[in-house]
């Protein structure tokens, strides 16, 4: 089956660099005036936002050049000192500077407007404020900014204190994009970090993905608690053509024994009745996050190759956004396995990796995909000593996540196959029978 062609997508990779120690302070001088351009910019828009506002990008970035930079057509700009005080500045990252500068004032304006209109979260909720010190990054210009020679060096264009000079520094870690012939260089962004003192490209790629031409089946995956991710392959006729249960066990080990020494500690430091001062356990936080990250990442990239060594047309999900877990009680490791449900995440981290393919996601009501047994038996009972196992009217005993998994791949076929002209619409008042994988075989 074919797939409708893609559009063209945005992805990043992160270019590691290697600096001397001579070439970290120019870098890092070049990000520190860089950010004071920008917010010197940022009081020059909110004075003048009135008649800058209406006018387009391109438009704006020549309004406001002509406010603060002198030529020979311009000879009397009205912010004379702006050139003095940013003497030579290149003029690639001085657009880079007005650009961003606009974007941060349209942002405050639009919402300090709604809070004006009465659009808040609170009655009594303050009015927003405009940030000068965004923390934002110098973007490089092609030929002007950057000279990229081959892909092991780049020249950039950085400050010395008194004068603008090119350096050359070693680039250490790529990632594969650039190899993609299809995809297209944009501009990069030079991230420098103060505290660890180090510093990597941000790479932009416009990715034009190819016309994925599928052999008419979908990989469909129930997002559990006992098991992370059960994914099974499914042609459209109804055939199961692979099974597979995608768990990280080691991960979600560390994570909650990670987790679980926070409630320990807690008890140590407030007893009984206390508070917690706020920040608590931040550090403990962060590495669980970046666990959950982790995890997310591996259940994904295994998804997706799935889906590519099957050439599936699809790659279906249940629709569970805004869904709230009910079970469990307070402080129970039930609620806790709830609050460590990746569903979100994961669905987010393939699509976006499936996207880049050229491929297809889509969901599916989730209703009765877990309570309906997939041979069109009918309703399964859970087992009382496994919850993992659902007893099938017939007698039959099968795990709970794999029927969900057929249910939801009967429902994403229906949805790829399915007619959409009006013949096939059937009337609101008509009840409609829950599809479960026994309807195509």
């Amino acid at each position: 089956m074919l797939t409708e062609k893609p559009t063209s997508v945005i992805r990043t990779d992160k270019w590691n660099l290697n600096p001397t120690a001579k070439q970290q302070v120019l870098l890092s001088q070049t990000v520190k005036v860089y950010r004071r351009v920008c917010r010197h910019l940022m009081g020059i828009l909110l004075t003048h936002w009135s008649s800058l506002g209406a006018l387009s990008s391109q438009k704006r970035v020549l309004a406001v050049e002509k406010l603060i930079h002198q030529t020979a057509k311009n000879p009397q700009p009205k912010y004379r000192p702006f050139d003095q005080t940013f003497y030579k500045f290149p003029s690639y990252y001085r657009r880079a500077a007005i650009v961003f500068a606009a974007g941060q004032v349209s942002s405050y304006m639009t919402r300090y407007r709604e809070w004006q209109s009465g659009t808040r979260q609170r009655q009594d909720a303050k009015p927003p404020g405009l940030n000068p010190n965004s923390g934002c990054y110098p973007t490089l210009y092609k030929g002007q900014c950057y000279k990229l020679h081959g892909y092991d060096r780049i020249e950039i264009k950085v400050f010395n204190g008194t004068d603008w000079v090119w350096t050359t520094v070693g680039i250490t870690g790529l990632r594969e994009r650039h190899t993609v012939d299809s995809n297209k260089l944009l501009s990069p962004s030079l991230i420098f970090n103060e505290q660890k003192n180090v510093c990597h490209l941000s790479v932009p790629f416009e990715c034009h993905p190819p016309q994925r031409e599928g052999e008419g089946r979908v990989v469909s995956v129930d997002l559990g608690i006992n098991t992370t991710a059960t994914v099974a392959v499914v042609n459209f006729d109804g055939t199961v053509i692979h099974r597979e249960f995608i768990h990280p066990g080691r991960d979600i080990d560390r994570r909650d024994k990670r987790l679980k020494s926070v409630s320990k500690r807690a008890s140590q430091t407030m007893g009984k009745g206390g508070s917690l001062q706020k920040g608590f356990c931040s550090h403990t936080y962060r590495k669980c996050r970046n666990i959950n990250r982790q995890i997310g990442q591996i259940v994904s990239k295994r998804i997706v190759q799935i889906a590519r060594q099957f050439n599936a047309d699809a790659i279906v999900f249940e629709n569970l956004k805004g869904w709230k877990a009910r079970g469990g009680r307070k402080r129970s490791n039930l609620r806790q396995r709830f609050h460590g449900w990746l569903k979100g995440m994961i669905r987010e981290l393939t699509e976006m990796k499936w996207q880049e393919m050229g491929g297809q996601v889509i969901d599916v009501v989730a209703a009765y995909t877990s309570k309906l047994a997939y041979d069109g038996s009918g309703v399964v009972r859970r087992d009382s000593k496994n919850y993992a196992l659902a007893k099938f009217a017939s007698g039959k005993r099968y795990n709970a996540d794999l029927n969900g998994a057929l249910n939801i791949a009967a429902r994403g076929i229906l949805q790829l196959t399915r007619r959409k002209d009006s013949e096939e619409r059937s009337s609101q008042c008509s009840r409609r029978t829950p599809v479960k994988l026994g309807l195509f075989v």
